[in-house]
This record gives structure tokens, sequence and C-alpha cells, in this order.
């Protein structure tokens, strides 16, 4: 049995986009087309179909690949791609936890300053009732009529949550005037007239009514006609 002749490796197959020759690859597989005679339906002995380049083509390149990949990786510190996808995966962890940890942070700084939203709200809410309790202390308001007077001058008020002192101390004057009993003091009230007549009238003459006849009696004494 003849040796199929192989392509002369000298001689090149092909030419790369740059120019460079590509000559073939000894110790090619015998099942490959190439080595084939032209009696079994494969191509000339010592020629090179489209589809033997191409595939050469492809190799070279998947080879050409494989070198820049590991040359980077090595430019890198890395030993294989698994060590950089280890990295990478460990770096993007870290990260991950980092802005966790500020998200963290920045809800904490949030809650504090809720916090002290409130406390000033309930400052300011003590300096407005310790405001209007003393002006209703300086008008004389003491005790439960103290207490009964804040609700009161908080109604009148409920419209003016931000009102000054003078507007605080004439809603507590126009509150004495209508309610001075809040402020111990009491109306004067004219005690009733004695024998049940009108407070404004003349009392009424109380004594034992007089006897039948006593009038005329007494007007016939007027006149001289009894004496005695």
């Amino acid at each position: 049995m003849t040796r199929p002749l192989l392509p002369d490796p000298l001689e090149p197959v092909g030419h790369r986009r740059d120019g460079r020759p590509i000559y073939p690859i000894l110790g090619a597989s015998p099942e490959n087309d190439s080595n084939k005679p032209e009696g079994d339906g494969g191509a000339a002995i010592g020629s090179v179909t489209q589809d033997d380049l191409s595939r050469l083509l492809a190799r070279e390149k998947t080879q050409g690949g494989r070198a820049a990949l590991k040359k980077l990786l090595g430019d890198l510190g890395f030993d294989n791609s698994e060590a950089l996808t280890e990295f990478v995966t460990t770096k993007r962890d870290a990260e991950q936890a980092a802005l966790t940890e500020i998200e963290r942070r920045e809800q904490a700084v949030e809650e504090k300053l809720k916090a002290a939203e409130a406390r000033e709200a309930q400052a300011v809410a003590r300096e407005r009732a310790a405001i209007r309790r003393a002006a209703l202390a300086g008008l004389g308001a003491i005790g439960d009529d103290l207490g009964d007077a804040i609700l009161l001058i908080d109604r009148a008020l409920d419209d003016q949550p931000d009102a000054d002192e003078e507007a605080v101390a004439a809603a507590a004057e126009q509150l004495k005037g209508r309610r001075p009993e809040l402020f111990g003091q009491t109306s004067a009230v004219t005690p009733p007239a004695p024998g049940g007549s009108p407070a404004s009238g003349p009392p009424s003459r109380a004594g034992v009514p007089p006897k039948p006849g006593a009038a005329g009696l007494e007007m016939a004494r007027r006149r001289g006609f009894v004496t005695g």
C-alpha cells in the first residue's frame, strides 16, 4: 500500500491578513480529508481546500487567544482563570458589604434627625404652654381655675399655634372679661330688699293690719266729731 503524500511542509498553504505565510502542521490525522487520494472523493494530493484553510485559521486563532489570555493572567498576577474569577467575586462581595454598611449608617443618621426634630417640637410645645400659663396666672388664675383657663385659652388660640406673648396676653385679658370667676373675681349681686319688695323699690310697710272701721274713726277724730 502506497502511503499518500503529504503537503510540502516548506510550502505555504495560505497567507494571513498581514501577509505572513501559513505552513502546514506536521502530524495531522490520517483521516483528514486532505490526506485522501483524489480517487476516493477527496482533494487532490498536495492541494489544500478552503475548508482546510478555514480550520487551520480557526485553530491558530484559538491558540492565539489562549496565549493572549494566559499572558494577561500572568501580568495580573493570577495563575489561571479560576483565580481571577475568585478575586473578582471576593471584591464584588466586599463592595456590596461596604454599600450595606453605608446604607445602615445613613439610616442611623436619619433616625437621629427625626429624634432631634421630635425633641425640638416637644420643647416648643412646653414653651408655648409655659407662656400661656404665666399669662393666666399673672391675672389671678390658680389651681383648678388655672387648668380650666388654660383649656379655654388653648381653644381660643387654636388657629394661632405660634401666637407670641402679646397675642397670648390679649387672649388672657379677653378670657378674664368673659369668665372673671376663673381669676378670683365674683360679680356683684344686689341683695333682695326686705319685705319681698323689688331690689330697686322702697321696702313695703310691715305691721299689724288695721281693724275694721278704724279708718272712719280716725277721720271723725280729725274733724272734731270724736274726742278722746
